[in-house]
């Protein structure tokens, strides 16, 4: 296993890298050129399509040592615990739902083993919506690797460190960072501090990218030299290996005589990332009033109507609240767009009983939801002041569609069937109409 202090990175998002394990592997001057430096196969990988504009096209050239296509016939495997949207096994309730965490399997698993989807939205076929899974395992992949041909995959860590081995280099990622794997990259996910649990978004629709500053400027939110790429690293190895794949919402496996580790060089604008979460420059008021949840977006996947996502990765770090005259907490709200929230560290300032590290909720579409009872009545009569908000971390995955629970969420003893309760206390204040502080 690769020790990960030593791994090296390329930053800015978006940007044409371009690397070699080897000197010289790159071609010059052509990216097909007739005979490939060390007698590697040129291959194009491509996650948008040939004519998408220069700034959104996502392609790159791969110099490997055998082709893609190198590899046996595609079999069904048993899915397990994982699902694609549509979702149709179970019913869509609007009601309010939360979750605990989900236990560390006690039996040997891996990580695409210990997959569970929660809910999905949209139609992976269609190329639209998102799955929402929860990882958990206890144990590396070894010689069995895995690509998802559905959409891209958004990794939040929870707990334990994941180091991810992919075609275009090897990525060390521990709670407080994401990943995000590109449709159809293969990878392969060692565990160097045991156990592991997280969630996982599938995007089926267009590629997360950063979302537009407006009037912010040219500089916050998350920028675009933190996020990290790999080096090239390859493998020249032969054995028995496994390739799994999700397509089309269903789970194969087809067999290898050699690692499909083994691109000795590559570069282009589609790869691997990862980003710390730490580096979110935080943008907030400075005088009144809750603003939006859009201003803590990291990135973002939009639908065909602008402004309108098909999925945000939004969170809630450490951040300075300082507010006049305003109720701090989110306010009760209604939205057009659905809302999946999950806990990475701490205390969710607007639920501060009942949301565990690890657990995660769901308020979809139209459903009424915001701070529990006791928070109201906490924050209306606190005593304003700058506070800053220290060890926490939550994230949400909103998106236009509304999100589909699975007949596991719904069923699981992990689900909290009396999360409602939380709002019992609220109680009627309302004076009339001789309310002499009006």
């Amino acid at each position: 296993m690769i020790d990960p202090s030593e791994l090296q990175y390329m930053a800015g998002f978006g940007n044409e890298h371009q690397t070699e394990a080897l000197p010289g592997a790159l071609p010059q001057g052509r990216f097909n050129p007739q005979q490939c430096p060390y007698h590697l196969y040129a291959e194009q990988f491509t996650s948008t399509a040939f004519t998408a504009p220069r700034c959104a096209n996502r392609r790159t050239w791969t110099y490997r040592i055998r082709p893609s296509i190198a590899m046996g016939d595609f079999e069904p495997v048993d899915m397990g615990g994982l699902r694609t949207a549509p979702i149709t096994e179970a019913p869509c309730p609007p009601n309010v739902m939360r979750w605990d965490a989900l236990p560390i399997p006690q039996q040997p698993t891996d990580l695409v083993q210990g997959l569970t989807t929660i809910a999905a939205n949209g139609d992976a076929r269609a190329q639209v919506g998102i799955g929402i899974h929860v990882y958990t395992a206890n144990r590396g992949m070894g010689q069995r690797f895995f690509y998802c041909a559905d959409g891209e995959l958004l990794f939040v860590p929870q707990q334990g460190e994941l180091l991810a081995y992919t075609e275009l280099g090897v990525l060390h990622v521990k709670p407080g960072e994401i990943m995000v794997i590109p449709r159809g990259i293969k990878f392969k996910i060692e565990l160097p501090g045991g156990p592991v649990r997280g969630y996982i978004c599938e995007n089926y629709g267009g590629s997360l990218h950063l979302p537009e500053r407006g009037p912010v400027g040219a500089n916050g939110y998350a920028n675009d030299r933190d996020f990290q790429y790999p080096v090239a690293h390859f493998e020249d190895v032969e054995g028995d290996y496994t390739l799994l794949a999700k397509f089309c919402g269903g789970l194969y496996r087809a067999d290898m005589d050699h690692s499909p580790l083994d691109v000795v060089a590559w570069v282009g604008t589609s790869a691997p990332y990862k980003y710390d979460l730490a580096r979110f420059n935080v943008i907030n008021t400075v005088s009144y009033d809750h603003p939006d949840p859009s201003i803590f977006t990291v990135l973002t996947a939009q639908t065909d109507t602008p402004g309108v996502a098909n999925v945000d990765f939004v969170i809630f770090p450490p951040r300075w609240m300082v507010a006049e005259d305003t109720f701090r907490p989110p306010w009760y709200h209604r939205n057009i767009m659905s809302e999946f929230m999950g806990l990475i560290e701490g205390v969710y300032d607007a639920k501060e009983k009942g949301f565990v590290p690890g657990g995660m909720s769901l308020h979809n579409c139209m459903t009424p939801h915001g701070p529990e009872a006791e928070v109201f009545a906490k924050a209306s009569s606190a005593q304003l002041a700058p506070q800053r908000y220290e060890n926490t971390l939550a994230f949400m995955f909103e998106s236009r569609y509304v999100i589909a629970p699975t007949q596991f969420a719904l069923q699981t003893p992990a689900r909290q069937k009396h999360y409602l309760q939380c709002w019992d206390g609220l109680k009627k204040h309302f004076t009339g109409a001789n309310d002499q502080d009006l």
